[in-house]
């Protein structure tokens, strides 16, 4: 049975598109490089006073992480790229929450879908998907939560898989922003931290 399961994880290690994830992971990096200059550049030219228009990034930000998140089968690099940009100049904490917060409420499309059994909204083969669907028929909330907080591999499976087993959203929904929260918070520092060893792109 080990030597199955493992035989199983390599193959399915084989299926990712490394390349592909890669790619995406340094245009997420380039994006929030570009968005944050362009915002320290703006602020830097029309003096704008930040206190009195971050209550307008943070909506910015949830708007932008629900559309983001609003779609199935997909990765959501530009709400993270906003993310990045307004922490720069914003309190990443209330960005990640406001992020958090919108992004679960997007997720839920992906739920609600599957709770109308449209199954055939997952594409056949589907790398993991007979692994996410054991981890949620045993763990229940507790793999929604890992699921959320695991950079990887795109959660919409995970919404989809919950709406088809019927989880209550008053479980769902929580379990879903337990786990994107803390993501949207390493993130954001991370991507802070990587602009501020950048000397070009600081202010």
């Amino acid at each position: 049975m080990e030597e199955k399961r493992k035989q199983s994880l390599k193959e399915q290690l084989k299926a990712v598109n490394w390349g592909s994830l890669l790619l995406t992971f340094g245009a997420l990096i380039a994006l929030s490089f570009l968005l944050a200059w362009g915002l320290n550049s703006l602020v830097d030219n029309l003096e704008v006073p930040l206190d009195e228009y971050a209550w307008l990034t943070y909506v910015l930000v949830f708007v932008m992480s629900i559309l983001a998140n609003a779609t199935v089968i997909a990765p959501v690099p530009f709400a993270i790229s906003i993310m990045v940009a307004a922490a720069t100049n914003f309190n990443p904490v209330m960005v990640a929450l406001f992020g958090a917060l919108g992004g679960s409420l997007g997720e839920m499309s992906g739920y609600f879908a599957g709770r109308l059994g449209k199954k055939l909204a997952i594409p056949e083969g589907l790398v993991g998907y007979s692994r996410v669907e054991s981890w949620i028929q045993k763990y229940g909330a507790w793999a929604i939560a890992f699921l959320a907080a695991q950079p990887v591999v795109p959660f919409d499976v995970g919404g989809l898989i919950a709406g088809l087993a019927r989880m209550p959203v008053h479980k769902f929904l929580p379990a879903l922003f337990l786990g994107k929260f803390p993501k949207y918070i390493v993130m954001v520092y991370a991507g802070i931290g990587l602009i501020d060893w950048l000397p070009f792109l600081k202010s």
